[in-house]
């Protein structure tokens, strides 16, 4: 994943920093807490994620998740904007040469 992306490049330069205290900060444990339970995942955080897509590195922005729900999150983000990139490329059904041309009176 890492191989392709330029993430790394736009991190502050502070990130292992930041990073250590996100992790520090959830208990090193998963943060990502259960919908139908409200319960949180009691996995070990290794990862630490954007709440919000883009480059605010706050830390009201992060949070630690483990590795597959940190996988599960990225996924479906990824989905939701391939979605998006999809329907902007539908282009409007054209009208019919024969409504184009017809007078109406």
């Amino acid at each position: 994943m890492w191989s392709t992306s330029n993430r790394g490049d736009r991190l502050p330069r502070n990130w292992r920093r930041i990073r250590a205290i996100v992790l520090e900060r959830a208990g090193y444990r998963c943060e990502w807490i259960r919908i139908d339970t409200g319960e949180r995942c009691t996995e070990v955080a290794t990862d630490v994620d954007h709440i919000l897509a883009g480059d605010n590195h706050s830390l009201n922005n992060l949070q630690a998740l483990c590795r597959y729900h940190h996988a599960k999150k990225s996924s479906r983000e990824g989905a939701a904007a391939a979605s998006r990139k999809r329907l902007r490329r539908v282009r409007e059904a054209e009208q019919h040469p024969f409504w184009r041309y017809k007078k109406v009176t």
